[in-house]
This record gives C-alpha cells, sequence and structure tokens, in this order.
C-alpha cells in the first residue's frame, strides 16, 4: 500500500547560500533589537543571579531566529534582492 503525502508535509527545498546569510543578518538584526528593547531582562523576583543574565542572550537568539523562519519582518527578502543584484552587476 503507497502512502500519500501532502504537499505541505513535504520538506522545502534547502535555500540558497545568499538567502540563508540574508537570514542570518536579519537574525543577528532581530536579536540585537530583541536584547536592546529588554524584552529579556533577568527578572528581580526570580534570582537567577549571573547564570539567567548569561543565558538570556540565548533566549532572544532563539525568539530571532523563530521570527525569521516564520517570515520575520522581511529584511531577508531585501538583503536576498540586494545581494543578487550587486553579483549581477546591477545597483542594489
Amino acid at each position: 500500500m503507497t502512502t500519500i503525502t501532502p504537499l505541505s508535509a513535504q520538506p522545502a527545498p534547502p535555500a540558497s547560500p545568499l538567502r540563508q546569510s540574508a537570514e542570518a543578518l536579519e537574525t543577528a538584526f532581530l536579536a540585537e533589537m530583541l536584547k536592546s528593547a529588554g524584552i529579556f531582562e533577568p527578572s528581580e523576583s526570580m534570582g537567577g543571579g549571573a547564570g539567567e543574565e548569561n543565558f538570556t542572550s540565548f533566549l532572544a537568539d532563539a525568539h530571532a531566529r523563530a521570527m525569521v523562519a516564520r517570515g520575520g519582518l522581511g529584511l531577508a527578502d531585501h538583503i536576498e534582492r540586494s545581494l543578487i543584484a550587486r553579483q549581477q552587476g546591477g545597483i542594489a
């Protein structure tokens, strides 16, 4: 018996190196913005100490990666188009 996999369940093709670079840049940008906004500031009530302070940056990075994986702010699209235009000798 053959099982048919719905189209939505099939894995996406691997991203091009330019797309990966564009998404990495958007991820870094979003992580810094989240850190600057103070969203992941350690709370005074939890008393996590230095460990909590150190690991909040990992949490911001994970959230930024998740945001980009779901479409992000659209920066990766613009960055990718600019990189492609630059590769082809056009003005970005």
